[in-house]
């Protein structure tokens, strides 16, 4: 039966061909962040800066717990608070703060040590792909196909939306009077569902609306993210 399902697969990708097959996917690059925060604005250029880089995926998690410091950030979701609040859980951090890179889905930086995550960042590249990944196109949604992992699952599949460029003009709190840009604020975390990593798979991400559009797939329990790719 798996014989005659890849054949099938084989076929259907000759009729339809596939537009993102990532065989190196993009290291992920979390920052949680605040507009309220006042040593957030160096980590929140950074990101601008890693995310013109085709081989990241960088990604803005506005939280919430800052607001009552004089400023409401307009980009803030309580369920990042709780991804970073998770994050922490699962590796054994006593504290949440801003702002915070998180690399893979592994390993956690402060927001001032820009260095030595770039560091951690080019590590990860070096590394080969750890399963296969493709996607096609069928209007204005996309079905995207996982199979040949490393390792067993189980693994969530993410589709995030970004906001790819954002200019907010900060009125009072820590930052007032500043005008900030913020690059890829993530504007809609959703799962497609979970994978194991033994068997090859497809998602469909329904209509996709504005914005721009990355499939992440991570260990369950907030472990490594072993695959990314922006949908084009």
């Amino acid at each position: 039966m798996r014989i005659i399902f890849a054949s099938l697969l084989c076929l259907a990708s000759v009729l339809f061909p596939a537009f993102g097959s990532a065989e190196d996917q993009p290291v992920v690059v979390e920052l949680f962040t605040s507009q309220g925060c006042s040593s957030c604005p160096p980590a929140d250029a950074h990101l601008h800066r890693l995310a013109k880089q085709p081989n990241v995926i960088a990604l803005a998690l506005h939280v919430d717990y800052w607001d009552y410091i004089g400023w409401k950030d307009s980009f803030a979701n309580p369920d990042f608070t709780e991804r970073q609040r998770a994050y922490a859980q699962a590796q054994n951090e006593r504290m949440i703060y801003t702002p915070q890179f998180m690399i893979n889905g592994m390993e956690n930086f402060m927001g001032n040590r820009r260095e030595d995550m770039d560091g951690v960042i080019r590590k990860y590249q070096t590394m080969g792909a750890a399963l296969s990944l493709s996607m096609q196109r069928f209007g204005s949604s996309v079905d995207i196909t996982l199979s040949d992992a490393l390792y067993y699952g189980p693994y969530d599949v993410h589709l995030v939306t970004v906001s790819p460029n954002n200019t907010v003009d900060i009125l009072t709190g820590e930052n007032a009077s500043k005008v900030i840009n913020y690059a890829n604020v993530v504007t809609e975390w959703r799962t497609l569902g979970m994978w194991n990593g033994d068997w090859i798979t497809s998602f469909q991400t329904g209509t996709l609306g504005p914005g721009k559009h990355a499939v992440l797939v991570q260990f369950q329990g907030y472990g490594e993210i072993i695959g990314s790719a922006w949908i084009n």
